[in-house]
């Protein structure tokens, strides 16, 4: 009896590989010089593909930055920084991780919304908006650590566990255009260094109105 073929491995669906195709595309050449053509060939759909799942480029775009949320945050969410029981521990964690990513080509290691917003954010609110919440979504998600860090170690002062996650983001997207600029990711391994050294210090001084463990 002749051994059983296994069935035809079935493709992505092409919305699925459009927004696929817009990952790679955008973090290499930006948003506005990515064309739907170019994208069309990288998916392997037709146009009127295209235009089935998106009503313009721009659509394509929010929902690009959406993608990108939704991938990106179950990737961090399975990420190993967060086994640390010391939430100083799990941020700082989350720092190295962080670093470790910034390897190999600049396009493989750094934001698709934080390049599309550097590109549209004036000409198209709508692809604007869904970066910022991409953004700060993710923010967001280092907010209990950092509180309960800022708890735990008796740490306080004019800043909070929101701002303090927003500055994380603020740096590392600097980092990514320094590595543009530069043309490789030595200065933004720098920058990621830098930041962790500066949360270090955060907890190292308590302030004096702080409550103690």
């Amino acid at each position: 009896m002749s051994e059983a073929k296994p069935p035809p491995s079935v493709p992505p669906p092409a919305r699925e590989r459009l927004l696929e195709a817009a990952v790679r595309l955008i973090r290499v050449k930006g948003f506005s010089a990515t064309t739907v053509e170019e994208l069309c060939a990288a998916a392997g759909v037709s146009k009127g593909a295209f235009f089935h799942h998106f009503q313009d480029k721009d659509a394509l775009g929010v929902a690009a930055a959406d993608h990108w949320s939704l991938t990106t945050g179950a990737f961090f969410a399975a990420a190993p920084y967060h086994a640390p029981a010391d939430p100083l521990e799990r941020v700082l964690a989350y720092l190295d991780f962080r670093r470790a990513l910034i390897t190999g080509e600049v396009a493989e290691f750094t934001c698709l919304v934080g390049t599309m917003l550097q590109d549209v954010h004036e000409t198209s609110p709508a692809i604007r908006e869904a970066c910022e919440a991409s953004l700060t979504g993710h923010a967001a998600t280092l907010e209990a650590d950092i509180g309960a860090a800022m708890a735990q170690h008796g740490v306080g002062g004019d800043w909070t566990a929101s701002s303090l996650a927003l500055h994380t983001q603020a740096v590392l997207q600097g980092a990514f255009v320094l590595a543009k600029a530069r043309g490789g990711p030595q200065a933004a391994i720098e920058s990621v260094d830098h930041l962790r050294r500066y949360v270090e210090l955060l907890f190292r001084h308590p302030t004096a109105d702080s409550p103690h463990p």
